[in-house]
């Protein structure tokens, strides 16, 4: 995966969870960041625990199908980053960094899933 191996990968993607955690609790209190808060909280998070379940796989098809939805859960929380920014709730450099972070994490994860797709 680029040169990452799955250990750090492992730890980048726990990072980004934890991240995400703090990052929506100083969200304030509004019925539409609540919400948002919420959606982010658990794409965020998922990608983490899915990830882990993906190193866990117990064949190929598997692996694809888990890091499929590492990959689907690292994209849908780019899009509530970009949500939050350009709403308005949070549109501070964490939140370009977290956006950043959740950018080449689908990107190693969609060539994760291409590169396991063609050595099946």
């Amino acid at each position: 995966m680029g040169g990452t191996d799955a250990s750090e990968l492992g730890a980048r993607t726990k990072q980004f969870a934890l991240r995400v955690i703090q990052f929506v609790g100083a969200f304030p209190r509004t019925k539409a960041a609540d919400i948002i808060g919420g959606q982010l909280l658990r794409t965020g998070t998922s990608v983490a625990a899915n990830y882990r379940s993906a190193r866990k796989a117990r064949s190929r098809r598997d692996f694809i199908s888990k890091i499929t939805i590492v990959e689907e859960e690292a994209d849908e929380s780019q899009c509530w980053l970009e949500m939050v920014i350009d709403s308005g709730i949070n549109s501070s450099e964490s939140a370009h960094d977290l956006h950043r972070e959740a950018t080449e994490l689908t990107a190693m994860f969609t060539a994760s899933g291409k590169t396991a797709k063609l050595n099946r």
